[in-house]
């Protein structure tokens, strides 16, 4: 009998130690410590959860960035687009990289502490639209949590870098991915997921941090009438058209979210539908919510509490998934909860976040499908000419399906109450295809794809580039207009962070990464990153030092899909790296030697005029959107046009055919395209090598 409750005295402890939340252990990330704030780290992905991407550290300022160098760098193993912000915790540096793997550095020596690679299968590649990247993790307890692209939501241990437990988000078997960061609420792990632009229906869901248990899920566009129970999904019935369901319907929620822990409301950025055509997706007719619109939730259930939709019947993949900021703005002499995002249809929203009521809305570049919003209706004031489905014309539309603005982050800085905005102008020719049918694999946008392609032309090569933009726009969103603004000949700008120094630090796509005063936007300091710098820099403080960390890396949605319009610097070499600087530092990035790109040597075209054709027509379809348009590729995989299979039709079948690189994310295509089809590509890509060949390409 002593033994017994010797035994028990022993067990009872155990096991309230067990059932003990992980958030109240020593050192534990909880909601206390994230509401406080503490400048020193950076536990979420936008720092806080208004999402302001705003540091209180000064150290580093106008005055002093001047001595800002490099303190320390680590190589990646992943030479694809790095999104991911670092999390600082505890003098510890946490990122994700391409492929859905994580890292752990020593924030002060840059030695690697652990690393993680839930090895995702390389085929999964071909339902990531936008490359195989990752945009960060979320801290809770002792714990990490991040996404993968074949859809599973991972925990971590922080400490050691081992799984904890591991949940499938998703049906794996359709296209679905993950590549955005989750967040955390109170113990709940949020989680969306991307694949509109394939064929899916998107869901946001909660898992319980310590087990992983599903405790809620959100959809955002219904299903069938008849299999709907949750209030939302019912009452959006009555705004689809057809059978929606059955191509998926779209609304993933995979990248913005915010929170107002005050009103105790959960903020949710909605995708485009799917297909993107509205023709095919629901008649051409209704707005289809809740596509293309910001929801509110209550975090504990899930439950629908208010929508905002910023492109009622979007049919230009005018998504509302991009950066979410909450801010207390004065408006009309009176102080305001705002809800701040400007999304990829080109206007800057301001909204009231009690009540999604819209308080104003205005253009921040130019667009053509809508003149302007009715403040009363908060309704779009549409160009009828927007809806090519229905005229049959080629529509010229801007901003296009790139958006005005992606997923890179926006920051606000509350002293000069600029939000900051990476934009973008772009055009892209939306052509109706009548006789469109969904693939199994690839791009199901309901649009000739290719049609639209860049021709070998100087001229409309040159008019194109120049009319393909970036630029950096301090927004004051009060006065719904620009205070300054910065041009980029290459429109894919990075991330942003703003800094109490008066400091804002950005990325671009020729390698450069600076800072500017955020009065001015006068560069006050620069880097050369010797690659595209497209993810959102963090900072934080270890022993009385600021540091400011930055992921580069060279990818993303653009400069895979984008061609020569893509970055007019040209092929960008990818050497993927994690970037940390503070004053006084003097580490030295070692010498890249000559970017040397294959020179265009194509084999003699033996194709008919017909092969080409079809090869050209299915090149758009499946090939354009990872390998450029046009066959121009811009050094994030590889250039079909210098490609050594290119002159081996052998070669080139066991790759297209018999998917000799499906782990490199190169799937096999047959059972899309058949032997000929196949050779017909290649002669495509071999016509198009000898017109830019001629055209001067090197």
């Amino acid at each position: 009998m002593r033994l017994k409750v010797m035994a028990l005295a022993i067990l009872l402890p155990l096991a309230a130690c067990k059932q003990q939340p992980s958030s109240e252990l020593p050192g534990a990330v909880n909601a206390e410590r994230i509401l406080a704030a503490n400048p020193d780290e950076w536990l979420s992905y936008g720092r806080t959860y208004d999402e302001q991407r705003h540091s209180p550290l000064d150290q580093i300022n106008k005055e002093t960035v001047k001595d800002l160098g490099l303190a320390w760098f680590a190589d990646l193993d992943t030479a694809r687009g790095q999104e991911a912000t670092p999390l600082a915790i505890d003098g510890k540096i946490y990122i994700t990289t391409a492929w859905s793997k994580a890292k752990a550095y020593d924030a002060l020596t840059g030695k690697l502490e652990w690393e993680y690679d839930p090895k995702v299968p390389g085929e999964r590649g071909v339902a990531a639209c936008c490359d195989v990247v990752n945009r960060g993790m979320a801290a809770w307890g002792d714990k990490l949590f991040m996404g993968t692209l074949d859809g599973r939501l991972v925990a971590l241990d922080r400490k050691t870098g081992k799984e904890v437990w591991s949940v499938v988000t998703l049906d794996q078997s359709k296209p679905y991915t993950i590549t955005g960061a989750p967040r955390v609420i109170n113990g709940m792990v949020l989680i969306g997921n991307g694949g509109a632009e394939m064929g899916v229906r998107g869901f946001l869901t909660a898992y319980d941090a310590d087990s992983g248990k599903q405790l809620w899920r959100f959809y955002s566009v219904p299903d069938e009438p008849g299999k709907n129970t949750d209030e939302h999904l019912i009452k959006a019935e009555s705004t689809w058209k057809g059978e929606w369901w059955k191509l998926g319907g779209g609304g993933t929620m995979w990248d913005a979210m915010a929170y107002d822990p005050e009103l105790d409301l959960l903020y949710v950025g909605v995708g485009n539908g799917s297909p993107w055509n509205q023709h095919f997706r629901s008649q051409g007719e209704g707005d289809n919510l809740y596509l293309s619109s910001i929801v509110a939730l209550r975090p504990k259930t899930g439950e629908y509490v208010w929508h905002f939709q910023t492109t009622p019947g979007e049919t230009w993949d005018y998504t509302a998934t991009q950066h979410i900021m909450l801010a207390d703005l004065t408006i009309g002499g009176a102080k305001r909860k705002v809800l701040m995002q400007a999304p990829k249809n080109g206007f800057f929203f301001v909204l009231d976040r009690t009540d999604g009521k819209l308080i104003s809305a205005n253009n921040y570049v130019p667009v053509n499908w809508a003149t302007g919003f009715d403040l009363k209706t908060g309704r779009p004031i549409e160009n009828p000419d927007a809806r090519y489905y229905r005229t049959g014309k080629l529509w010229l539309g801007s901003p296009g399906p790139i958006g005005a603005h992606n997923w890179h982050p926006m920051a606000f800085d509350p002293k000069e109450g600029l939000v900051y905005i990476p934009a973008i102008n772009s055009a892209f020719p939306f052509i109706h295809k009548p006789d469109w049918k969904p693939n199994k694999h690839g791009f199901n946008v309901g649009l000739d794809l290719a049609s639209g392609a860049m021709p070998a032309d100087a001229k409309t090569r040159a008019d194109a580039i120049a009319a393909t933009t970036g630029e950096l726009i301090a927004w004051d969103p009060v006065a719904q207009k620009a205070r300054w603004t910065i041009k980029y000949p290459a429109s894919w700008n990075g991330g942003l962070l703003a800094t109490a120094g008066g400091l804002l630090f950005q990325g671009n796509a020729g390698g450069e990464f600076a800072a500017m005063d955020s009065a001015t936007g006068k560069k006050l300091w620069s880097f050369q990153a010797q690659t595209g710098v497209v993810a959102p820099a963090s900072t934080f403080r270890v022993k009385g030092e600021q540091y400011v960390a930055v992921l580069a890396g060279w990818g993303g949605a653009w400069p895979l899909a984008g061609g020569l319009v893509a970055e007019p610097v040209g092929p960008v070499r990818n050497h993927s790296r994690l970037l940390v600087f503070k004053l006084g530092g003097t580490a030295k990035l070692p010498d890249p030697g000559p970017h040397n790109v294959p020179p265009l040597d194509p084999p003699t075209l033996t194709g008919t005029p017909e092969q080409v054709a079809d090869g050209a027509r299915n090149f758009g379809q499946f090939c354009g959107v990872c390998h450029g348009d046009a066959a121009i590729g811009t050094g994030v995989t590889r250039d079909l046009r210098r490609a050594g299979s290119l002159g081996d039709a052998k070669m080139w079948n066991q790759i297209v055919i018999g998917g000799a690189l499906a782990q490199n994310g190169m799937i096999s295509w047959k059972e899309e395209l058949n032997d000929q089809q196949a050779e017909n590509l290649r002669q495509y890509v071999i016509k198009r090598a000898h017109e830019d060949k001629a055209l001067g390409m090197k």
